[in-house]
């Protein structure tokens, strides 16, 4: 190992940043198995538990079948998380998704995704949470009106950006904000747990005595309560996003899955039994965030305590899509699917600083949005088909290529039981408003013109390239950044 003058030997193993004597730069492999866990329960767990648990129930009917459902969905997303472990492991690339279908299914479904995932989705899900934290933090400011619009936008600007900044100067302390801040939410969450075991011994257990009482059995709506139970457990293939920095992801990949997953579904039953034990199911379908007035009946005085939890949950949530969404930038640009100034790091920070500035800008954007709150219900549906589209690329692989190498390899009857749940979520929005189906096709069609004429077109005027060169220069210049050097694993 050198000093100054940028040659780097490290055994491949153990390897992190290769500086050679080209001065290329490299991502770190710095991610541990406690980040990797962090990471999935810390974008799984944010807002939902704590605010509004009651979809579920609303749709279920009782308080015995709406358990059942948060138990069945715990497993149809562990189901889904062993698939991507597969995936995983055998395409070594971060990107998750995107990835993914590039593999299977080639660049223009692979761009598609990346299209609606860096317009739609990404930000619209960066600006609400961050607005949701910015909700909690300053309540306590207004205890007998709302905060004014303008505040909670503003806070929720400095959520993004400060974070982006953590991001941006080193992988090491973003992974450490992870870790505080998922531990402090799982904790939060065993404080609602431990004073629910307490209630129900020494409660009048009013929720627990005809616990299928008014069950439904409408199909419709025993559906929509799976749809509503799904969505909280939304985020379980994060990891995925950052797969090139997880030390031996071979390993740590199916643990951080196989330890996340079981952790969440077992934390998100016993929290909503612990609600039970306070509030009645009414109280809890009456109630703006279920936490917060289960705290005011159980903490005393210190129910104070709950909207910090809150707004600390939803901070993690946002730190965690930030670092995994610039990755998936990172690597779109890499595959020259946006412009060539995303796919550089810094060279001293080593970290996709570009991608990072780029999606603090979106989000920023969509926080100036009226409509975000629509956008991220029509984003939903199209998460769901590009999900389908990646667990069908599994199965599509283990035809097309039975001998390639496969570290882990699910029965085959998982990614098939997968799909059909996917199929289930993609058809469900159809009953109940199809204008989310339609605008869902629109956003995904959009991509169609920009792929045509920003990838497919090769042959672009000299003064479009150079111009676009000129960009890419002086982003390097400005940001200190080189583009990645990449070997095939």
């Amino acid at each position: 190992m050198s000093g100054n003058n940028g040659t780097v030997k490290v055994h491949p193993d153990d390897k992190e940043v290769v500086i050679e004597e080209d001065t290329t730069v490299k991502l770190k492999r710095e991610l541990q198995l406690h980040n990797g866990v962090a990471i999935i329960v810390g974008v799984i767990v944010g807002s939902g538990i704590f605010i509004s648990p009651k979809g579920v129930l609303t749709e279920s009917g009782s308080v015995g079948l709406s358990l059942i459902v948060w138990v069945l969905c715990g497993v149809i997303s562990l189901v889904g998380a062993m698939c991507y472990a597969e995936l995983g492991t055998m395409i070594l690339k971060s990107g998750a998704d995107y990835a993914y279908i590039m593999e299977s299914f080639g660049h223009f479904p692979a761009f598609l995704y990346l299209w609606v995932a860096i317009m739609i989705i990404i930000p619209t899900g960066n600006a609400i949470t961050a607005q949701t934290f910015a909700y909690y933090v300053l309540e306590p400011l207004f205890p007998d009106c709302e905060a004014p619009g303008e505040a909670v936008t503003l806070l929720a600007a400095v959520c993004i950006t400060l974070l982006t900044f953590v991001n941006a100067w080193n992988v090491k302390m973003a992974a450490r904000v992870q870790d505080v801040f998922t531990i402090t939410k799982v904790l939060a969450l065993v404080v609602i747990i431990i004073t629910g075991i307490v209630y129900l011994f020494i409660g009048d257990r009013e929720s627990f005595e005809e616990p299928f009482e008014n069950s439904e059995t409408s199909l419709g709506k025993i559906a929509l309560s799976f749809y509503s139970g799904l969505f909280s457990y939304a985020g379980w293939n994060y990891l995925n996003f950052v797969t090139e920095e997880l030390k031996n992801p071979y390993k740590n990949l199916p643990r951080a899955i196989g330890i996340s997953i079981p952790l969440v579904t077992v934390i998100y039953v016993l929290a909503n039994i612990a609600y039970f034990a306070v509030l009645t199911p009414a109280e809890m379908l009456a109630s703006k965030a279920t936490a917060v007035t289960f705290a005011g009946r159980t903490l005393g005085v210190m129910a104070w305590i709950m909207p910090v939890f809150v707004a600390c949950s939803t901070f993690g949530s946002v730190n965690g899509a930030i670092f995994t969404s610039s990755r998936l930038y990172f690597v779109g640009a890499r595959q020259g699917h946006l412009p060539d100034f995303l796919a550089t790091l810094n060279i001293n920070l080593f970290t996709p600083l570009p991608s990072l500035l780029f999606g603090c800008l979106m989000s920023l954007v969509m926080l100036c949005s009226r409509d975000v709150q629509v956008l991220i219900n029509y984003a939903a549906f199209v998460e769901t088909l590009f999900v389908t589209i990646s667990i069908a690329g599994l199965i599509y692989m283990r035809y097309k290529f039975p001998k390639r190498e496969r570290p882990i390899k699910v029965a085959i009857l998982l990614p098939i039981f997968f799909i059909f749940i996917c199929v289930f979520l993609l058809l469900m929005p159809l009953t109940i408003d199809a204008n989310e189906v339609l605008w869902g096709i629109i956003m995904i069609l959009s991509g169609v013109p920009v792929y045509l004429l920003g990838v497919a077109w090769r042959n672009k005027p000299r003064a479009f390239t150079g111009l676009v060169d000129s960009f890419t220069v002086l982003s390097q210049k400005v940001l200190l950044t080189v583009r990645e050097e990449m070997k095939e694993d």
